[in-house]
């Protein structure tokens, strides 16, 4: 997230529900993802787990952009 879109959540998320929802759930999925690819080794299940979370990640970024889009056309 570069600086500006990070300053509109901040400004929009407390009275935007789901902005603010879709933010917590990007953070979570990012430390997620960290945790599980500091580790040197991954099984199965967790290369799988992987592959979910990133796409968790990106649908939810699309979202959060598509949402941060109006406030900045408004």
């Amino acid at each position: 997230m570069d600086q500006n879109e990070l300053q509109l959540i901040e400004k929009f998320a407390p009275q935007d529900e789901e902005l603010k929802r879709l933010w917590e759930d990007h953070q979570l999925f990012e430390k997620q993802l960290e945790k599980l690819e500091k580790k040197n080794y991954l099984t199965p299940a967790e290369e799988q787990q992987v592959r979910e979370l990133k796409k968790q990640k990106l649908e939810g970024k699309t979202k959060l952009v598509a949402k941060l889009d109006k406030y900045r056309a408004a």
